[in-house]
């Protein structure tokens, strides 16, 4: 597993470096997508979350949810266009739950890309990651994860 600054990397997953999103591939055309550990490393400690409902078609570069820390409030993009197929209401109800289980039970939604092969096309695999992201925290001034 790629660890960047502190900050793990699952290489199983897919990540948007861009949006601080990682992608899991469920098998079946669809993506669960949550904040990376990078994502609830600048953002601190989560107060609030609100994913837009499922059934609706987010486009490309828009919010697929609103993400509010001590530090933070703002969009979580999704870099290609997808439906809505479900949302966690578990990370709604308890919003620490992005930066205690980023990777599991702080996932945020569900999706089914309109092009899913395009859609995987555009993210970077885990095993590929370390990199992009190293330039990214240099560039956002982010010392990383480490306390």
């Amino acid at each position: 597993m790629p660890v960047v600054r502190g900050c793990n990397l699952p290489d199983d997953l897919l990540y948007d470096v861009e949006n601080n999103l990682w992608y899991r591939d469920n098998g079946d055309e669809t993506f669960t997508v949550g904040m990376t550990m990078i994502a609830t490393g600048m953002a601190g400690q989560l107060v609030a979350f609100t994913a837009k409902k499922a059934g609706k078609t987010i486009k490309e570069g828009k919010s697929c949810a609103t993400i509010e820390s001590g530090k933070w409030v703002g969009p979580a993009k999704l870099g290609f266009e997808s439906e809505i197929t479900e949302t966690n209401e578990e990370l709604s109800a308890t919003p620490t739950l992005a930066n205690s289980d980023t990777y599991g039970a702080g996932w945020m939604v569900k999706v089914k890309p309109v092009d899913f092969a395009a859609a995987k096309g555009m993210l970077t695999p885990g095993t590929e990651v370390a990199g992009p992201y190293e330039a990214k925290m240099a560039a956002d001034e982010f010392a990383g994860c480490a306390a």
